[in-house]
């Protein structure tokens, strides 16, 4: 389960933009890709027992899911990915170069005073 990690890896960049010790976090956007790897079940799962204590605790999570996007290589036609490892709908080449769908980034967090 490498979504802890990557909750408590939030929470320290959170921290970091914390910069009185009455300030907290209300919302947190994320961006997830849907090729990204990361499990959002298991990251919600996760999410309240990681964040108990800190400034995220009981902040508003939202998080978008791209979907994957690749232009193949071979025939520049653009198509939509379920998998990594899907081929080109158009020719069925392997090779591509992928668009969209591997994001994982924190878009915004609001921030206010207790």
């Amino acid at each position: 389960m490498h979504e802890l990690s990557i909750v408590t890896s939030i929470i320290k960049t959170s921290e970091k933009e914390i910069t009185d010790k009455n300030e907290r976090v209300l919302e947190i956007f994320l961006e997830i890709g849907k090729l990204s790897g990361i499990e959002i079940a298991s990251l919600n799962f996760i999410w309240e027992l990681a964040t108990k204590g800190t400034v995220l605790q009981d902040s508003k999570v939202t998080i978008a899911q791209p979907e994957g996007k690749a232009k193949c290589l071979d025939c520049d036609f653009e198509y939509h990915l379920e998998k990594i490892y899907d081929s080109c709908t158009k020719c069925n080449s392997p090779f591509k170069s992928i668009i969209s769908g591997k994001e994982f980034k924190i878009n915004k967090l609001v921030i206010s005073n207790r």
